[in-house]
């Protein structure tokens, strides 16, 4: 599972809207200037945010974004689910995948419990949690780890 760059600026967004007043809409520009990423890109991730309900459009000259409920109500799946176009490790494990591929695959079980396994931590972790730092974080056994196998 790859989380790309949409689920990772849907996160951003987020976390934004959470940190500013929330009685008050957030530009989408305002949110562009303080996050360095393109105000163009950005609206196609509210959009699908918007259509998960996740945030909440406010039209009009002060009109912007605001988060549909409190930080501590969103988890990191939702917001995935809303903006990736899959969140299967491996292919036999996603939707519209014939079911003979997942049945002759003799090691999908072990995919499925690790798709499982990362599932349940990114529904245990809300967005309160990361403004507060209080998730679980990488073990010191994983502080050298560069990606090389």
């Amino acid at each position: 599972m790859r989380i790309s760059t949409k689920g990772r600026y849907a996160l951003r967004i987020l976390l934004d809207l959470a940190q500013q007043d929330t009685k008050k809409p957030v530009s989408l520009q305002s949110i562009a200037d303080r996050q360095h990423i393109s105000e163009k890109y950005l609206e196609g991730i509210v959009s699908r945010l918007s259509a998960a309900q996740l945030v909440r459009s406010i039209r009009g000259k002060y009109g912007g974004y605001t988060l549909s409920r409190a930080p501590s109500d969103y988890t990191i799946l939702d917001i995935l689910l809303a903006t990736e176009d899959s969140m299967a490790i491996i292919a036999s494990l996603d939707e519209g995948v014939a079911t003979e591929t997942a049945v002759t695959d003799i090691a999908v079980g072990f995919w499925a419990g690790l798709q499982n396994y990362i599932h349940d931590y990114l529904q245990s972790v809300t967005l309160e949690d990361i403004l507060q730092g209080t998730y679980a974080k990488l073990d010191d056994k994983y502080d050298h780890y560069y990606g090389l196998i």
